[in-house]
């Protein structure tokens, strides 16, 4: 298949490219300005690309021939430099929903190309019907624990909306949120996938590496099980 990778230096999408080549797929990844990473990255079957994920006109334009779109847009790079990105995000939550927005409305012109938004856990239920981004204290203390900000709420809200966005649309989306604590680790290729709720290991935490979630995401490209839904994954 050919896809396509927004976010593709970040810490999820890079190893997103990476997990696409080795099961021989194409990739064309995407960043602001991909001069530098083409430069150094020369992997077979990877092509470099720029674009501006919030000019729709620009990312329609890099739609054609792409069987699958991923999006893993932060804004900043958070691999590089996490404090930057998490003020960026606070400074302007709504970038979330807006990316969203841009994305739908390229695909309007494509709707046959499938569209996969990396978001977050905050959107998860804690019970049926509340989620975790509308209960402060429960957010604050996890946010606390990850040592996050707790004015990173603000974005943790940004992305429930930008799964809101996604709801509204008949586009062939997906949603997918990773575990509360997705960190650099190991590839094991072992977890637990869920829809609304988080999947939580034996001592009740949400956890994943990013090497997993770029493993779940590649299964769902090549075997559609959430269009138009979100899923989710744990150990």
């Amino acid at each position: 298949m050919h896809i396509g990778v927004i976010g593709a230096t970040g810490t999820i999408g890079s190893r997103v490219v990476t997990e696409a080549l080795g099961r021989g797929h194409r990739v064309t990844a995407f960043s602001r300005d991909a001069s530098r990473a083409k430069a150094d990255d020369t992997r077979e079957n990877l092509t470099w690309a720029s674009v501006d994920i919030l000019d729709p006109a620009g990312v329609a334009a890099v739609l054609p021939g792409l069987d699958v779109l991923i999006s893993g847009f932060q804004p900043g790079n958070a691999a590089e430099d996490l404090a930057d990105t998490v003020r960026r995000s606070v400074a302007d939550p709504t970038v979330y929903a807006t990316a969203a927005r841009s994305l739908l409305t390229a695909l309007g012109s494509h709707p046959r190309t499938r569209l996969i938004v990396i978001g977050g856990a905050g959107s998860l239920e804690i019970e049926p019907g509340v989620v975790l981004a509308d209960c402060d204290e429960l957010l604050h203390a996890g946010l606390d624990e990850l040592g996050l900000p707790r004015a990173y709420a603000a974005a943790v809200r940004g992305h429930r909306d930008a799964l809101n966005v996604l709801r509204t649309s008949n586009r062939l989306w997906t949603y997918f949120s990773p575990a509360g604590d997705i960190a650099p680790g190991e590839r094991t290729g072992r977890f637990r996938t869920g829809g609304d709720q988080p999947v939580l290991d034996a001592d009740g935490r949400s956890r994943i590496s990013a090497e997993d979630a770029a493993v779940a995401l590649i299964d769902e490209v090549e075997l559609p099980r959430f269009v138009q839904r979100r899923f989710t994954i744990g150990y």
